[in-house]
């Protein structure tokens, strides 16, 4: 189900900060930036050989990533886990007993389909499936 961890979201309190701190620390400047307005952040992309570092800024008002901040801090918000059929991994999740926060995916940043697993039923982690749009 699987293919491989597609990418490191990380929840940040400053976008500009944040972009200057990891331009530095991994001596390349991001490739992407786009706001997702359905999701209520925007997101810029590094690429670290296979696998992408994704920094959220919550956007607007009542916004999951300013909720996160405020009550976790900055840091680690989820791993992002690339499948092949997102309609049968939110299938195998189901059947598997995990809690989905959304069961129908919907279109994320990077042109993406997303659905994420609850914290609660992956001990404490917030996964994130997702496929790429054709």
């Amino acid at each position: 189900m699987v293919k491989q961890l597609e990418h490191i979201g990380i929840a940040v309190s400053d976008m500009e900060k944040a972009i200057d701190l990891y331009s530095r620390l991994l001596g390349r400047m991001p490739y992407k930036e786009e706001t997702v307005e359905t999701e209520g952040v925007r997101t810029v992309f590094f690429r670290v050989g296979e696998v992408k570092i994704e920094l959220l800024e919550g956007i607007g008002p009542d916004n999951p990533i300013d909720r996160f901040v405020a009550k976790r801090g900055a840091g680690i918000h989820h791993l992002a886990y690339e499948v092949e059929d997102i309609f049968e991994a939110i299938r195998y999740c189901k059947e598997q007993g995990f809690h989905l926060v959304n069961e129908e995916p919907r279109v994320g940043a990077d042109n993406k389909l997303i659905c994420f697993i609850h914290p609660k039923s992956a001990d404490g982690v917030l996964i994130e499936l997702c496929q790429s749009i054709q």
